[in-house]
């Protein structure tokens, strides 16, 4: 009888069917690619799954009442049904501060290296105390006890390498290794459907740039509005819009966004997560997608829309320098957090001159593609995480 691959425990909020974010996307397809190099289970939040070797997990009953730490709370719930579950693993690897504790108690109840993997980091993220009330307290604590005595993080950008410094200037830089995250080129690919457009409402007739993030201050919307006002009316910019942080960050942004469709007309809000099959289809359909975060410490949003041959316009923030060759693969506008302004003024300056060529914007969205499959896929980077796992057991960090 052959010598068992080790057993590794995946720890994570978000799992199929319920993601809602990039650090979800690449739990799914790491795991995907893990599972042919090792044994894996995957612990993460909600109802039950079907998938064999994933526990879903949910919070205590008694930490149901409606209030802004109430996320946070359960968060730490969840991390101790996760620990107990952890029992017989050789490595836990966990992914956001929404699972970084349980990774942090593992590793000290079970005596078994810890992972963790930085989508984002805490303390550059200080909008998120409007949503969480003092539970951004406890997800700093989560984040920082993890990443102080983790046996090794992974940085998904060499931004967030800098960043995870920055922030944590404790942590031996030695125990930082960047790992960027993939994309399955298969399943985002050009994928032309007229179809799907009409049945969101897009008028074929108008060439469009689109967004697709989550309704909250890091992504950027509300400057993607304020520079369509400055675009011609005669192109549609389609927002594909997931769940806000907040109430009062809906009520801003709908404000706005009505106030645009009244100036200009040709906005397209599309609420909600939408199917997978329909998103490369819109992504396919536009002629530039645009990236207006003011953080992103990756983006892989970015490599969606440049996997389906569509040119970008991104902030040039954090990771995103690493994924959009400026020139190349589309245009980086600088962040000028003095002169919000200024920003939406050269947004619409680069979006407009996209939606204005449309051979420059195929063009770019054929390099995007290319680079994709050069730079972003993930057996690639499952291998290396592989690596990285079995120089941790081997006792070689």
């Amino acid at each position: 009888m052959g010598i068992l691959p080790p057993l590794v425990a995946l720890l994570t909020r978000e799992y199929p069917p319920d993601v809602y974010g990039g650090a979800g996307v690449h739990v799914e397809y790491l795991a995907r690619e893990l599972r042919l190099r090792l044994r894996l289970t995957v612990h993460c939040w909600g109802e039950p799954r079907l998938e064999p070797g994933v526990v879903a997990h949910k919070a205590w009953g008694d930490l149901a009442e409606p209030m802004p730490e109430a996320a946070a709370l359960q968060a730490l719930s969840i991390d101790l049904r996760m620990v107990a579950r952890c029992k017989g693993a050789q490595l836990v690897h966990s992914h956001t501060w929404y699972a970084n504790l349980a990774g942090h108690i593992a590793k000290l109840t079970w005596g078994v290296p810890h992972v963790a993997t930085t989508h984002s980091l805490e303390p550059l993220r200080p909008w998120k105390a409007e949503q969480l009330g003092g539970g951004y307290q406890l997800s700093c604590f989560c984040e920082r006890t993890a990443l102080l005595s983790a046996d090794a993080v992974i940085a998904v950008s060499d931004g967030m390498r800098r960043d995870v410094l920055a922030c944590y200037p404790a942590i031996d830089p030695s125990r930082i290794h960047v790992i960027h995250n993939g994309i399955d080129p298969n399943a985002y690919r050009p994928d032309p459907s007229p179809e799907t457009l009409r049945r969101y409402g897009v008028d074929l007739s108008r060439p469009y740039a689109i967004f697709v993030g989550r309704v909250t201050r890091q992504k950027g919307l509300y400057h993607l509005l304020k520079a369509a006002l400055l675009m011609p009316p005669r192109y549609q910019l389609v927002v594909c819009a997931g769940s806000p942080d907040t109430p009062e960050i809906a009520a801003e942004v709908t404000a706005l966004a009505r106030r645009v469709s009244k100036a200009r007309g040709g906005v397209v809000w599309i609420q909600g997560i939408i199917p997978r099959p329909d998103l490369v289809h819109l992504l396919t359909g536009a002629r530039v997608f645009v990236c207006p975060s003011v953080y992103e410490p990756f983006g892989l949003v970015n490599l969606e829309a440049m996997a389906c041959e569509t040119a970008v316009v991104a902030s040039r923030v954090g990771g995103i320098p690493e994924i959009v060759v400026d020139g190349v693969t589309g245009y980086l506008v600088d962040l000028t957090q003095d002169d919000l302004d200024m920003f939406a003024e050269a947004l619409a300056v680069s979006i407009t001159q996209l939606l204005d060529d449309a051979e420059l914007a195929v063009r770019m969205g054929v390099a995007g593609r290319r680079r994709v499959l050069d730079q972003f896929t993930w057996p690639a980077i499952a291998d290396r995480t592989v690596g990285l796992y079995r120089s941790l057991m081997n006792g070689a960090s």
